[in-house]
């Protein structure tokens, strides 16, 4: 699944790996030795973050559909 949630994909020299977030869902992020590998497995944290937000009943961000602004 595809989802529209903005991701942040940036490189981490301490790890040696790159870094995926989702800050539109609070502690959502995964990484992979490749960009690539880091894109989907964000997917697939997403779509984990979203399996269990239903279950606890816990309100599901909408994806906004823009750039966020950062500070």
């Amino acid at each position: 699944m595809k989802h529209k949630y903005e991701i942040i994909l940036y490189w981490s020299d301490a790890d040696q790996i790159f870094i995926a977030e989702v800050p539109e869902l609070p502690g959502c992020m995964a990484h992979g030795k490749t960009q690539v590998a880091a894109l989907r497995s964000a997917n697939e944290a997403i779509t984990l973050w979203i399996e269990a937000a239903r279950v606890d009943e816990q309100p599901i961000p909408r994806p906004k559909g823009r750039r966020l602004m950062l500070a």
